[in-house]
């Protein structure tokens, strides 16, 4: 038996594509599965009281130390306003101290706090967890395979942008 449009065997069919998308059901996929995982990701976080993209924050500071903020949006590849936002909520939560730059009165140095450390085991448990639901059923040859082709798909849109 021939499945339906968005069928996947063994589960239950996912939301079958727009006629309008029809001429782009990858990129319909990927939009879909994006909403998803984020959702999913977002429950995930709220655990450890962060919300999605704080924890890539986080990561940056837990691996680099202390960063300034205008360097945080350039490899987080967001803008300054959102940075912004998210470093001050990341402040009143506790997980990082903001100060000013010794070299550079303009820029604003950002780093984890102690509560900010103490986050770190709980997140890459919570990435973990994201990550064995999202390849769940999925050998390694088919999670290798679906890797190459997500940095194929983000290398040909970095090219466009």
């Amino acid at each position: 038996m021939a499945r339906r449009t968005g069928e996947v065997a063994g589960h239950r069919p996912t939301v079958p594509v727009p006629a309008t998308a029809a001429c782009g059901p990858v990129s319909h996929a990927i939009f879909r599965l994006t909403r998803l995982h984020r959702m999913v990701a977002a429950a995930l976080l709220r655990r450890v009281g962060l919300h999605p993209g704080q924890e890539l924050l986080m990561m940056q500071l837990w691996d680099c130390g202390p960063q300034r903020q205008a360097d945080l949006a350039a490899l987080l590849g967001s803008d300054s306003a959102t940075i912004t936002r998210m470093v001050r909520r990341l402040e009143r939560g506790g997980f990082v101290r903001c100060t000013p730059s010794a070299t550079d009165g303009r820029s604003v140095i950002v780093e984890s706090t102690a509560a900010g450390l103490a986050l770190r085991a709980e997140v890459a448990q919570m990435w973990h967890e994201l990550e064995r639901r999202t390849t769940e059923g999925m050998d390694e040859q088919a999670r290798t395979a679906t890797l190459d082709a997500l940095k194929r798909m983000e290398c040909n849109l970095r090219e466009i942008g």
